[in-house]
């Protein structure tokens, strides 16, 4: 067992100059623990086994010695990291491209199942250096004889009880007996059961052995909290929490630049004040928006974890992992956002029923348990929008400008013989812009998978599906603006439209079931009036969020406009 001190900086350790230029433009410094432990024997091709919980900084650990001694002209996998579940797989995969990024010609290659099978294939016929991926799928490319494991130099085992935990540990054995002796190994484990000791004793002979602990706290005062919850459905399970949370400033954290951008974007759709950060994002833009958040500008900030790194704004009262972090340290750096300077603070965290080991993680490292929380009902928001109307009439009544309203309704009650009451409720309809100020919750018909996918475009007999775009009558469009736009980027025509139903914040729109995944992709990326329509299959959202949140619903500072009051600063957009 070897209790190496910690490396001053990762200039010590011996790794490659292009490795090391992208460790330090994502802002890594100081290795952690088991960094300094486990990188100096792998790039001397010592075999590693490393006790360690997640959160310790394991990838990094085993990525960046790999990635200084690959071999850029060998085209046949030379890597092949094993991963328990599909979302460690991906993350591991953009972990190495991250680490990568001054690597010119370097593949990664993640392997999961879930995914077409096409997608790897023509990615492993072109070349890759670095395989990634769930036991089950890469024994499936195996027994095809579409992987070709013959010249394998590293082979890395991530979360090796819980690969065994999982029903993995004979997919795994076979694997490893497929590669080549001289292969070298690095182990990574929480604990240590007799199963993983034989492995070690016969893949990794007199292996470096180092454990670590990780020593990462959580603040006191953060109430933490988690939501089971599909991925799905993560974007309308937010929307409820930010109508029915008392928030004052709050963090989103997300796992990729792109779902910065994605993210902030749908929550501005849905009439919220959020913004997108992330390593991309100009320092100029960053600090004015980081100053919009300080200032109650700005409501939501949607950040990757480097990006918010060192943020430190005092109004944060609540932090959303809507992508739960693949590693503890990231957690406690996520959540130490909030609950500043000895003020109480609130971390929610959206766990998938994939994620669930992730959830244990944190919890075992951190020594706390975060409690289970509900999804927000319909009810529950329905009852805040009504305490956000009345709470708005009542500031509104100590309004100065109250008489002059007050003589323009009793005018036009004289004149049109029409009860003050019924007036007062017509000016409520007016300031709700043609939203209904509750939440329907629409019951779901029972259905068979098959309708749940299809339904027949009357008439013409052909199959049709329902699709969600993320424009409506807020952005003021119109079928004819929706089906130009989906033709013109899809290649469609127009037989190819049924129904098309536009909603305030979005629209329903019928398309031929059997679109291509090429043309999927081109519509997604379409956009309406300058707004990205995100297009997806209802069945995820089947209507129950029907709207964005009201004008008297959670982010409305003051009067609302229907007593004559300021309009809710959540529905102004972000610079």
């Amino acid at each position: 067992m070897t209790e190496t001190p910690d490396a001053a900086s990762f200039d010590d350790l011996g790794l490659d100059p292009k490795v090391l230029k992208a460790l330090k433009d994502v802002g890594y410094e100081t290795p952690s623990p088991i960094q300094a432990e486990a990188i100096p024997p792998l790039l001397t091709g010592q075999h590693v086994v490393g006790l360690a919980q997640t959160g310790t900084g394991k990838t990094l650990a085993f990525a960046a010695p790999i990635l200084s001694r690959i071999d850029l002209s060998q085209k046949t996998p030379q890597a092949l990291v094993l991963a328990p579940t599909r979302e460690l797989a991906l993350q591991v995969a953009e972990a190495f491209e991250r680490y990568a990024a001054h690597v010119k010609g370097l593949h990664v290659l993640p392997v999961y199942g879930g995914q077409g099978y096409g997608v790897q294939l023509s990615a492993l016929r072109r070349g890759v250096h670095v395989v990634v991926g769930t036991p089950g799928r890469v024994m499936d490319h195996l027994e095809k004889g579409t992987l070709d494991l013959s010249e394998l130099r590293f082979v890395v085992l991530d979360e090796a009880d819980e690969m065994l935990n999982m029903g993995f540990a004979e997919d795994v054995e076979q694997i490893l007996s497929g590669t080549p002796e001289s292969k070298q190994v690095a182990l990574f484990s929480a604990t240590m059961p007799p199963q993983i000791r034989r492995i070690v004793k016969q893949h990794a002979p007199n292996a470096t052995e180092i454990k670590v602990r990780s020593t990462s706290t959580t603040a006191a005062n953060v109430e933490q909290r988690y939501l089971k919850v599909a991925h799905p459905q993560k974007l309308d399970a937010l929307t409820r929490i930010l109508e029915v949370e008392n928030f004052d400033g709050m963090i989103v954290f997300v796992r990729t630049k792109n779902a910065t951008e994605e993210l902030a974007e749908r929550l501005r759709a849905r009439g919220f004040s959020a913004a997108a950060i992330n390593g991309d994002v100009a320092q100029v833009q960053r600090e004015r928006t980081i100053e919009q958040l300080r200032k109650g500008k700005l409501d939501i900030l949607v950040a990757t974890d480097v990006a918010a790194r060192g943020l430190d704004v005092p109004r944060i009262s609540h932090v959303v992992n809507h992508d739960i972090p693949t590693d503890t340290e990231s957690y406690v750096h996520r959540i130490g956002r909030t609950g500043r300077a000895g003020r109480p603070g609130v971390a929610i965290s959206f766990v998938t029923p994939r994620e669930n080991h992730l959830l244990r993680a944190i919890e075992k490292t951190n020594r706390t348990t975060l409690q289970e929380m509900r999804l927000p009902t319909v009810e529950d928001v329905n009852a805040f929008r009504v305490s956000k109307f009345t709470e708005a009439i009542g500031q509104a009544l100590g309004d100065p400008q109250l008489s002059v309203f007050r003589d323009l309704v009793a005018a036009y009650e004289a004149e049109h013989d029409v009860p003050a009451l019924d007036i007062a409720a017509a000016v409520a309809v007016l300031a709700q812009d043609g939203e209904p100020l509750f939440l329907e919750d629409v019951p779901e018909p029972a259905r068979s998978p098959h309708q749940e996918r299809t339904k027949e475009r009357r008439g013409s007999g052909k199959p049709m599906a329902s699709y969600r775009i993320e424009v409506g009558k807020r952005h003021r469009v119109e079928p004819r603006q929706i089906v130009g736009a989906l033709a013109n980027e899809g290649g469609l025509s127009r037989e190819d439209f049924g129904k098309i139903d536009i909603k305030p914040a979005f629209s329903i729109v019928e398309l031929p079931a059997d679109l291509s995944a090429d043309t999927l992709r081109k519509l997604e990326d379409t956009r309406i009036s300058g707004v990205l329509i995100a297009l997806k299959p209802d069945r995820f959202s089947r209507g129950r969020w029907a709207e964005r949140p009201s004008s008297y619903s959670r982010g409305d500072r003051g009067a609302g406009p229907a007593a004559g009051g300021k309009k809710p600063r959540h529905k102004h957009r972000a610079p």
